[in-house]
Order: structure tokens, then C-alpha cells, then sequence
């Protein structure tokens, strides 16, 4: 990636999502804020699942793979992006553009099927529930997580070459506040079909997978939910998958809104937002949609919690 022969372009400039230096300051104040209750609400989830060994399960595994995913996913965009909006400098290198879309499409894939695995999980929870420890043992946990995160480097990895072998001859300016797949495509003076094609093929190929995948466990699941004859049973089943569709469909609607679509239908505009959604309220959103609607996180937040006051009183 280091040889640039073909290319005239050896930085970038990011132009961000306003001109206006009142609106950048709104906007700094926004994201900082997103962004702290992002690392404190990941983080904080991380903490309180290492911490209770009554949480130590596949579900709370997951959980906690999705808030480190969350927390790196929103590190990888935010604090550039802050820094454009309170600075002027707007540049970033060619390397520095091409390995922040590097970790952004790596985990971006990983969440995809991160959240496959959490929806394969509620469906053997809910619909084989006798067998649920020995099914969805730590080793298989592991495995899922192993896989997903090999199959997003490579992914990742032939996405980054694809447009490493684009030819970029004179306009350097990215329409965008970060290194993005589609700006950059619209930046290349050569030919891009093929380009085009290989990001739509990866994409919908991940995308299709694992929206079978999820589509397939919850509708075993309402199948399975549908035949509990209690009422108590039925809210309790529901409440344990409310969230998880939550946070599944936000995801899922701004990603396909942006990426499954040809380049010629890209709108600054539109796309910004969407991509602020995917970058910065999701992952400040999933901990919040998980810890308020998961009673043993709750409880587990409010022993901790209560251990630290009792630390601190004199004996």
C-alpha cells in the first residue's frame, strides 16, 4: 500500500458535515457527549460482566463482545472526527484514510455476525432450553466469535486492496466525514465497475447471512413463544428478544440503506446521516437498550454498587 506509482493523491481531505462554524461546534458538543456515554456504557457493561460470575454465560459472553465491538467501532470514526470539527486541519494520510477503513469494515462485519450469533442464542435459550448449556457450550461461544472475526479480516483485508488498486489523479476531497467505501469509489478516475461489484458481492453476502440467520432464530422463536400457554412465560420469552431486535433492526436499516445501493444513487446528505446513526448512536445506544431492559444487569450494577459503598464505610 505504501507504493503509489499509479496515483497522484498521497493524503486526503476529510470536508466533514458543515462549512458552518456554529453547526461544527454544535455538532463537536454532540459527539464528545455521544461518545463519552459510548465508552462509559461499553465499558461500564464490560466491567460489570467480568466482574459477576453470575454472568458468565453465552449470553453475557456475547454481550460483552458486542460492547468491545461498540466501543472500537465508535473509536475508529468519532475522535477524528471530532478533531475536524474543532480543528481546521482536515487532512489524513493515505495510509492513515485506508486503515481507518480497514477496522471500520472489520468491525463492521464482526457485529453483523456478532449479532447472529446473540439471535442463534435466543433461539436454542427459548426453544431447546433443556439442552442450552450443552449446545451452546463456551467452546462453541468461542468458535462463533473465532470465526466471525477471521472472516471480517479477510473480508475487510480484500475490501482495503480492491480500492488500494484504484487509480486517484487529482481531486483528493472526501465528501465525508470519514474514509468511507462509496466517497472514496466516487473519487477514482478509472473504471470502478468491478470495484462496485466485489464491495456489493462482500456486503450482501454478509448482510444475507446473517439476516437469514437472525430471521430464521426469531421466527422460531415467535413460534416457539406462541405456544406457551402462561402469559408470564410469554412476556418473559418476549422481553429476552425485545432488545436484541431493537438494536438489530437500527443497525441493520442504516447499513442496508447506505451499502446496498449502486454508486450513482449516493447522496451526501442522506448518507451522512446514516452513517452517524451506524458510527455513533448505535453503539452509544446498545448498552443503554441492554442494561435497562435486562434485569440481571440491573441487579448485578446495583451489587457492585453496593460492595464499593460498604468498601468505603469505617469499620
Amino acid at each position: 500500500m505504501g507504493n503509489r506509482n499509479n496515483s497522484n493523491v498521497t493524503d486526503f481531505i476529510l470536508i466533514g458535515l458543515t462549512d458552518s462554524e456554529i453547526i461544527r461546534w454544535v455538532l463537536f458538543m454532540l459527539f464528545l457527549v455521544i461518545y463519552l456515554i459510548t465508552l462509559l456504557g461499553n465499558g461500564g457493561m464490560i466491567l460489570i460482566i467480568c466482574l459477576n460470575l453470575q454472568l458468565h454465560t453465552p449470553m453475557y459472553f456475547f454481550l460483552s463482545q458486542l460492547a468491545f465491538l461498540d466501543l472500537s467501532y465508535s473509536t475508529v470514526i468519532t475522535p477524528k472526527t471530532l478533531d475536524n470539527l474543532m480543528t481546521s486541519n482536515k487532512y489524513i494520510s493515505f495510509m492513515g484514510c485506508f486503515t481507518q477503513m480497514f477496522f471500520f469494515i472489520f468491525l463492521g462485519i464482526n457485529e453483523c455476525f456478532l449479532l447472529s450469533s446473540m439471535a442463534y442464542d435466543r433461539y436454542v435459550a427459548i426453544c431447546n432450553p433443556l439442552n442450552y448449556q450443552v449446545v451452546m457450550s463456551m467452546r462453541l461461544c468461542q468458535l462463533l466469535l473465532t470465526g466471525s472475526y477471521m472472516i471480517g479480516f479477510i473480508e475487510s483485508l480484500v475490501n482495503v486492496l480492491c480500492m488500494n488498486s484504484l487509480q486517484f489523479c487529482s481531486s483528493n476531497i472526501i465528501y465525508h466525514f470519514f474514509c468511507d467505501l462509496t466517497p472514496i469509489l466516487a473519487l477514482s478516475c478509472t473504471d470502478t465497475h468491478d470495484a462496485e461489484m466485489l464491495i456489493f458481492i462482500l456486503a450482501g453476502s454478509t448482510l444475507m447471512v446473517s439476516l437469514i440467520t437472525m430471521s430464521v432464530s426469531y421466527i422460531s422463536i415467535l413460534s416457539a413463544i406462541l405456544k406457551i400457554n402462561s402469559s408470564s412465560g410469554k412476556h418473559k420469552a418476549f422481553s429476552t428478544c425485545a432488545s436484541h431486535l431493537m438494536g438489530v433492526t437500527i443497525f441493520y436499516g442504516t447499513t442496508i440503506f447506505t451499502y446496498l445501493k449502486p454508486k450513482n444513487s449516493y447522496s451526501l446528505g442522506r448518507d451522512q446521516v446514516a452513517s452517524v446513526f451506524y458510527t455513533m448512536v448505535v453503539p452509544m445506544l446498545n448498552p443503554l437498550i441492554y442494561s435497562l431492559r435486562n434485569k440481571e444487569v440491573k441487579s448485578a450494577l446495583i451489587r457492585i454498587m453496593q460492595k464499593r459503598k460498604g468498601s468505603r464505610e469505617p469499620n
